[in-house]
């Protein structure tokens, strides 16, 4: 006999990977049309095009497109954009939105066939639904990084190109055939919309909408600062990278010397939900007693508590380790 329970888990559990992975191929399957105005899009993003008459769209882009609908000109859809662009992520808010739904809803699945309790089953989903939003805030923080360490090339680049005679746009565009990405790529878009007609101002806003540096703050002042007023943007650009090559060069120290912290930090966090699974895997009654429905009042304020202590020693030793300069 087939238990019904087992059969809705095993469908629901296909359906949700179906999901995701029609979006995943949506994402890779675009248009060369669509591909042309993404690299014009302000956020960086994939501008969706018109379907044709002989395709038939699916029914994950039509729920796509009808949240894109429903979202768009409101704080959640810009910030989203915001988030995606700075991680490079070619996602449409919606898509983003139905990806952290699809997450929760699989390891609630799994969860619940892995472990028979609702609440296990519950915890996971959470979990889940933070899976996609920590993969983009390590993105974002990986693509930062790499920009940061390549901006002082980027400004002895612009530097010598100005004092050979170059215009600023020229030196831009210097920089996107020279540098590697994700300079490259950053710039190369600020010279695209420059040629479409936007100016010099807003284009440089929407390459800090995209890049959160306080490094590129400070460049795309000078810039806008030097093109009001006047004066000799060679020298000052050859300052802000003289100063910007010493913070990143005492940045690299610093971690050096903070790198054991850090990494204590992890492994203390990281022990407690190893210890939890391999006792799960050895001992599964002994680990279930948490959701029993006779101790379970106990168990679960007891697996909160710790998390929360978790979470709380992870985030005081990360402040700790954290030098600003």
């Amino acid at each position: 006999m087939f238990d019904p329970t087992l059969v809705v888990i095993v469908i629901g559990s296909l359906g949700v990977l179906l999901l995701i992975a029609s979006i995943v191929m949506g994402r890779t399957a675009t248009s060369p049309v669509e591909e042309r105005l993404g690299r014009y899009a302000e956020s960086g993003g994939v501008v969706g095009a018109p379907f044709a008459e002989e395709e038939t769209p699916d029914w994950s882009h039509q729920a796509a497109d009808f949240l894109n609908r429903l979202l768009e000109g409101t704080d959640i859809f810009d910030r989203i954009s915001r988030h995606l662009a700075r991680a490079d992520i070619k996602f449409r808010p919606a898509e983003y939105l139905i990806l952290i739904a699809g997450m929760g809803i699989l390891l609630f699945f799994i969860g619940l066939v892995l472990s028979s309790s609702v609440a296990f089953a519950f915890l996971a989903g959470i979990f889940g639904l933070f899976l996609p939003p920590m993969f983009v805030v390590r993105a974002q923080h990986k693509r930062k990084v790499k920009f940061d360490n390549q901006l002082g090339d980027m400004l002895n680049l612009m530097v010598n190109g100005l004092r050979a005679g170059y215009s600023n746009m020229q030196a831009m565009e210097a920089v996107s055939k020279e540098l590697p990405p994700p300079i490259s790529t950053e710039f190369r878009r600020v010279v695209q919309e420059m040629q479409l007609g936007i100016p010099m101002e807003e284009a440089l806003d929407h390459l800090l909408r995209r890049i959160d540096s306080k490094d590129l703050d400070l460049v795309v002042t000078a810039i806008n600062v030097q093109r009001e007023v006047g004066g000799n943007l060679a020298e000052i650009l050859d300052v802000i990278s003289y100063t910007i090559r010493e913070r990143v060069r005492i940045q690299g120290e610093i971690r050096a010397l903070t790198a054991q912290g850090r990494a204590t930090a992890w492994v203390i966090s990281l022990l407690p939900v190893s210890l939890m699974l391999l006792l799960y895997l050895i001992n599964r009654e002994y680990m279930m007693l948490f959701f029993n429905p006779e101790t379970r009042a106990c168990g679960i304020p007891m697996l909160i508590v710790a998390g929360t202590m978790v979470v709380a020693g992870f985030s005081i030793v990360q402040k700790i380790v954290s030098i600003d300069i």
